[in-house]
């Protein structure tokens, strides 16, 4: 399976951190952000990963690389506009379109076993599956409304369901999808995946909720990026953090 890693955003609610440092290369424990999630792919067998570039993305490349150095095979895809989680993968469809590929946001830190994720998603014949997770906040961050058997109804209220009470869920910005999930994305433009999901919603195809109940950061303002360093550190000394392959 290939994987994308999604790391064209400003990271504006980082500034002043990213004012000259792009957010995947922000320095966790010594090492970047991506680095942290490129080897959770590698983990599990994942080598060949492409990641679309926007806000500085020359330093990204120039600090990867080709991924060799990790046994990895890295590509980029370049968006002089920024196109939105939706209108990049879409922009990278050439490289993923052989069969179902991860999506892996780049600023998050998470402990998670992708072999379960993938599994799950096979096992269900889904066409996208979502990494969910409880949070006392779903609302506010937009809810993923999920049925008892894992089904996604909703996405952020819509489509209507008048079906048994859904369970709200947060999404993780981790996911498995179909080739065919582009289909719902045009050929240009900023778009959304959450958009494309909505429409796939309305039409019936078949959307799963996997719910992650382990370590999970998003590390989108400076003080969740330093309650990311304390985490990493507290738990890689008590050998809770999945180990690096």
């Amino acid at each position: 399976m290939k994987a994308m890693i999604l790391a064209a955003g400003l990271g504006t609610r980082l500034r002043p951190l990213t004012d000259h440092l792009p957010k995947p290369l922000l320095p966790l424990e010594e090492r970047p952000l991506i680095e942290h999630t490129l080897l959770l792919l590698r983990k599990f067998g994942i080598t060949e990963v492409v990641i679309n570039l926007h806000y500085q993305g020359d330093k990204i490349m120039r600090a990867l690389g080709d991924g060799s150095r990790w046994g990895m095979k890295l590509r980029y895809s370049e968006e002089p506009d920024i196109l939105g989680t939706g209108g990049g993968i879409k922009k990278a469809e050439r490289i993923l379109c052989d069969g179902p590929f991860l999506v892996i946001n780049s600023d998050i830190l998470v402990e998670i076993n992708l072999d379960q994720i993938i599994e799950f998603h096979h096992r269900n014949q889904a066409a996208a599956t979502m990494v969910v997770r409880e949070d006392p906040d779903v609302d506010r961050w937009g809810a993923v409304g999920v049925d008892s058997h894992h089904r996604i109804r909703q996405l952020l209220g819509k489509p209507d369901w008048t079906g048994d009470k859904l369970s709200k869920k947060m999404f993780t910005g981790i996911h498995v999808m179909d080739p065919r999930v582009l289909n719902y994305v045009p050929d240009s433009g900023f778009f959304t995946i959450i958009d494309a999901y909505v429409e796939m919603l309305r039409k019936g195809e078949r959307l799963f909720g996997r719910t992650h109940a382990g370590y999970w950061i998003d590390i989108g303002t400076p003080e969740r990026y330093r309650q990311a360093e304390e985490d990493l550190k507290r738990r890689r000394a008590a050998g809770a953090f999945l180990k690096e392959g």
